[in-house]
């Protein structure tokens, strides 16, 4: 099997049985989703949705967690990982947002970049799930299963997965391409000992088929 015809397969399967695929983070804002994704960061969704309620009721505006000091962020987010780096980080994004991009959240991933605690992951999230431009961020879900499908080859680092899937991906299913990955990777192609008996997509899968 080419690795063309193994995306086309893969993308085939998704398409059929994920047609909706979303982040599980809870957002109603774009802000909203900034700021559960810097919170996601080496932490599970689930944690971040316990976090994101009062955090938000209390600062529900970039303008207004601008005011707020780091101390008091932090009061809100420390049961995450790395709540210090963090609170850092909200409190500079918000003002940043405020003081350079009028409090709207930017739709360009180097843009986006520019704003504390935003990686190209981060950019690349926001970009694709609030504004649906063909970004694909790539986390660890999406690197391991990538590569343990046969997807990437030799992919080293987040960028170079990147940059080998969306040389196969449509670029009106990158968004939720994204989606499927991470899915997949948490509830089925899991780290320690995938769920290859169940899998959709075991005859498409190199670590399954071992060619």
């Amino acid at each position: 099997m080419t690795k063309k015809e193994r995306f086309e397969k893969v993308i085939e399967y998704f398409q059929s049985e994920k047609p909706v695929a979303e982040t599980e983070l809870v957002y109603g804002t774009p802000f909203e989703l900034l700021v559960a994704v810097i919170l996601s960061a080496q932490c599970t969704d689930k944690r971040v949705n316990m976090i994101t309620p009062a955090l938000l009721e209390r600062f529900p505006t970039a303008y207004e967690m601008a005011q707020a000091s780091v101390d008091e962020v932090f009061e809100y987010i420390k049961s995450c990982s790395y709540p210090n780096n963090k609170a850092k980080h909200l409190v500079g994004m918000s003002k940043m947002l405020v003081e350079k991009f009028n409090e709207i959240v930017p739709n360009d991933v180097k843009e986006l970049q520019k704003l504390p605690g935003v990686g190209r992951k981060t950019a690349n999230v926001i970009a694709s799930v609030v504004y649906k431009k063909p970004a694909l961020a790539v986390d660890t879900h999406v690197h391991r299963v990538s590569r343990r499908i046969g997807l990437t080859t030799n992919a080293k680092t987040p960028l170079e997965t990147e940059k080998q899937l969306v040389k196969y991906i449509p670029a009106e299913l990158i968004p939720i391409a994204h989606h499927w990955l991470i899915l997949h990777g948490r509830y089925v192609c899991i780290a320690r000992k995938p769920k290859c008996e169940s899998c959709g997509i075991q005859t498409y899968c190199k670590y399954f088929t071992g060619k």
